[in-house]
């Protein structure tokens, strides 16, 4: 009797589906297969619960990364500081061979691109595709507009012999700038007076105290505070205690100040262009639908970095072009 039932037992076996363990209760997106949120919500990973949670890990993500960027500006702002006020006179002389008009123009359009950022943030959780898709491109347009007028500054930086190190050898002296004549137009003068002094005097600089050789006519006045205060803090002539109509000379460590620009501001561009890369990447996503009211975090996320490099050219601007 026992053989028939085994028999019997074993054909049940093979006719019978294979157990629900095989496949471990997921679909083929590796959802639970009966799980409502998942199946409703496409981009949520399995490892989350619920589109909050995931939003709420990327979220905590992305602050922790900007912390470590802003530690690492803040290595650069120290070092800024540091040559500062070791040397500031070297950052009040080289700061007029900015543009800074040419600073402004770029300060304005990162705010533009950092609103437009915000409002794609919105239109990403409205589900709005078209004034999102609007709102990525003229945030990258802004940000290939920061970078063209960079791309200026720097072609005319190098054209003007304004580079760091040895090879800083300015085509124009302090005093035939725009940007300083137009802010000292005494002190200009002041200097021009002073340089066709020395051409005259090959010889090195008097010192301390001595008086210009020469005929009456090739001496100058004392200057007054309009025509002095700015040749002091530009370091063009000595203190106070040396006679000011003795010499002038650029600060001789006015390279130090376009080490630090062009590092500073080369590297705020570096991440400029990794931000346009990562919103080209997003505009491909929403061109596909992706975001709506439950899935906006990339687009949070990339806005978030965004608005970390505006803040950080908000600090550079004046820190550079607005010394005076």
């Amino acid at each position: 009797m026992s053989e028939p039932s085994t028999a019997t037992e074993a054909a049940k076996k093979a006719s019978a589906p294979p157990p629900a363990a095989h496949d471990h209760g997921h679909d083929d997106h590796g959802h639970e297969a009966h799980d409502p949120i998942h199946a409703a919500n496409p981009h949520l990973a399995h490892h989350f619960d619920t589109p909050q949670q995931q939003f709420d890990a990327g979220k905590l993500g992305i602050w922790l990364f900007l912390l470590t960027e802003v530690l690492f500006f803040a290595g650069l702002f120290c070092a800024y500081t540091v040559y500062r006020s070791m040397h500031p006179e070297v950052f009040v002389y080289a700061h007029y061979f900015l543009d800074t008009k040419l600073g402004a123009l770029n300060t304005c359009v990162l705010l533009i691109s950092s609103l437009t950022a915000a409002w794609a943030v919105r239109n990403a959780q409205l589900a709005e595709k078209k004034m999102l898709m609007i709102n990525i491109v003229v945030t990258i347009a802004c940000a290939f507009t920061f970078m063209c007028v960079k791309y200026v500054e720097y072609a005319h930086k190098y054209h003007d012999g304004l580079l760091p190190g040895k090879n800083f050898q300015p085509k124009e002296q302090i005093w035939e700038l725009k940007s300083f004549r137009d802010r000292h137009p005494e002190a200009a003068e002041y200097a021009e007076k002073l340089a066709k002094l020395d051409e005259k005097k090959p010889e090195a600089p008097a010192a301390a105290g001595a008086k210009l050789e020469g005929k009456v006519e090739e001496k100058i006045e004392r200057p007054t505070e309009e025509e002095l205060e700015p040749l002091l803090a530009a370091g063009l002539v000595g203190p106070r205690s040396l006679d000011p109509s003795a010499h002038i000379s650029r600060p001789r460590m006015a390279h130090v100040f376009f080490g630090i620009y062009f590092f500073m501001t080369g590297l705020h561009g570096f991440h400029v262009l990794i931000g346009i890369g990562i919103w080209v990447w997003m505009l491909l996503k929403a061109a596909k639908g992706h975001f709506g009211p439950n899935y906006f975090g990339p687009i949070d996320f990339t806005a978030l970095y965004w608005h970390l490099v505006d803040l950080i050219w908000i600090y550079l601007f004046p820190l550079l072009y607005l010394i005076h």
